[in-house]
């Protein structure tokens, strides 16, 4: 699944999780976090330049033609960025995976992922739409794959859903993107069901999969 292009309104609905290599202007830490040196928190206003970047680089292509639309696309992406910040809804988080380096001047943040969750109306085929919790726009840097910042990133979402009394979360998967498939079986999300939609059979693009994680009800 794919971030749309810069001219469609919401081109930052992306439901699959894409991963992405570094930003130019950033310094990469020489090695992956250590235990404990990894943290997720909201979003701010300083992180939007390298989440732009972060959210380009995974879900957009720099080769061939698009290597020349890739500037305004970054753009595009952080002035959209810029914009939902400014209007957060309730149920609605966004979050950034931030690694902690430790440098002779002191520690500083290096963003390497992000996710985002809320409410969304989801077309379900045997039962009739309704708002559910939605995960969307999950996204690790390249050089982070692997280290458990995708899971903490879902793990933080499990929580804020249980904190806000939902029991359900859905999202969708393309079906040729195994490595995401993986990681969300891991993290407890099962087949719900497969996207027949006309565009699948017509352009012979990958179906999407909805995916769905039920958190069992605990007594005290």
């Amino acid at each position: 699944m794919n971030i749309l292009g810069f001219f469609c309104p919401n081109f930052l609905s992306v439901v699959n999780p894409c991963f992405s290599s570094l930003t130019p202007n950033e310094q990469a830490p020489t090695a992956p976090p250590a235990a404990g040196e990894l943290i997720v928190r909201a979003v701010t206003q300083t992180d939007l330049i390298s989440l732009a970047e972060l959210l380009a680089e995974s879900f957009h292509s720099q080769m061939g033609i698009w290597r020349w639309a890739y500037p305004l696309l970054r753009l595009g992406i952080y002035e959209d960025l810029r914009s939902r910040l400014r209007s957060l809804s309730p149920n609605y988080i966004f979050l950034v995976a931030v690694a902690l380096i430790y440098t002779p001047a002191g520690c500083q943040e290096y963003l390497v992922g992000t996710v985002e969750m809320g409410l969304r109306s989801i077309a379900f085929t045997q039962r009739r739409s309704s708002q559910c919790l939605y995960i969307s726009n999950l996204a690790v840097r390249r050089s982070y794959r692997r280290c458990g910042v995708a899971q903490k990133l879902l793990l933080t979402c499990d929580q804020t859903a249980m904190e806000w009394g939902y029991q359900d979360i859905y999202l969708h998967v393309l079906e040729n993107n195994h490595q995401a498939r993986q990681l969300y079986l891991k993290t407890g999300y099962q087949l719900y069901e497969m996207d027949n939609s006309w565009s699948s059979y017509l352009l012979r693009q990958p179906k999407r999969m909805l995916l769905h994680k039920h958190f069992a009800v605990t007594t005290g």
